[in-house]
């Protein structure tokens, strides 16, 4: 395929700019904020690269669209695609971090770290037990390549991991990985959720009153998307007792609005959709290995299904 024009939409386009220019690419470029795209844009332009843009273009008179992070929802979550258009996303450090930072939450609940800081704060010498994470269930909701990266680590001290997948086809790291129609049967004994998975029409709101009844007590931690919570199912959960702790990094509106009642509750954590942040190096990297493999007609290992949404 041969790209010769492309528009790149940021925030942070100078800094884009200033990166892509170095790399002496023989394209063209054309770097700009969201509101200043035209029509114009993108008739002279082969290719569209953005992050979560929040106007509605129209697609069709490119060749290709890239996605500088590794969700594509705000592209195709109830919207047409035209499968003529390639769509690429980012991938890149996501895997890891994720997993670092469920981990950080997880160790923070089994060594009790809260308890002790309010012991401290009333001067109380309150012994606890610490737990390990080998005497742990997690489920991870989402068996690519995020998940399975957050199933290595977890696994690797010791941790029984399960996974979740549209298909329930096996995956390493993974004790077993059971189809999304089949998972509110494997719930009952789970210490911990994990929800890594694309926003789609099969995940929308996935977690809702029918997944918080089939819990006991558990962790949940969203990393995923935030339309993927009933955010009122979530929140009587919480007061039932069928979720100790929530850590959400993502929300269906974001930022979250100050009126939302899970900034109250003692029992959730949030965290502004950090989990998982696209440095621009990485972006950047991204975008020009993709660039050369089109060119090149060499596979691509971030092309997403536009019909299955990832």
């Amino acid at each position: 395929m041969k790209i010769t024009n492309i528009v790149v939409v940021s925030p942070k386009y100078k800094q884009l700019e200033k990166m892509i220019v170095a790399k002496n690419l023989p394209n063209n470029f054309r770097f700009l904020p969201e509101v200043e795209v035209t029509e114009e844009d993108l008739r002279w332009a082969d290719a569209f690269v953005a992050f979560n843009t929040k106007t509605q273009f129209d697609y069709n008179h490119v060749k290709w669209v890239h996605s500088l992070g590794a969700g594509v929802d705000s592209l195709l979550f109830k919207k047409q695609w035209n499968e003529d258009v390639l769509l690429t996303r980012t991938i890149c450090s996501f895997g890891q971090r994720i997993a670092e930072y469920c981990l950080s939450y997880i160790l923070k609940d089994l060594q009790y770290h809260d308890q002790f800081q309010q012991a401290k704060t009333h001067k109380k010498w309150e012994p606890i037990t610490p737990k390990l994470l080998s005497g742990q269930k997690v489920m991870i909701y989402g068996t690519g390549e995020i998940g399975q990266k957050t199933a290595q680590l977890f696994s690797s001290f010791g941790v029984e991991v399960y996974g979740v997948s549209l298909s329930g086809k096996q995956k390493d790291y993974f004790k077993e990985v059971i189809s999304i129609n089949n998972h509110l049967a494997q719930l009952s004994d789970i210490n911990y959720v994990i929800n890594t998975l694309p926003l789609t029409e099969s995940t929308d709101k996935l977690f809702n009153d029918h997944f918080f009844k089939r819990v006991s007590n558990i962790g949940f931690l969203n990393v995923g998307r935030g339309k993927s919570i009933d955010e009122q199912a979530l929140l009587l959960a919480l007061n039932d007792d069928y979720v100790r702790f929530a850590v959400l990094d993502v929300f269906a509106i974001e930022p979250l609005p100050e009126d939302n009642p899970l900034w109250s509750h003692p029992n959730v954590a949030i965290t502004p959709h950090i989990s998982a942040v696209t440095t621009p190096n990485e972006g950047v990297d991204c975008f020009v290995e993709t660039l050369k493999n089109i060119e090149a007609n060499k596979p691509l290992h971030n092309k997403v299904d536009v019909n299955k949404g990832y």
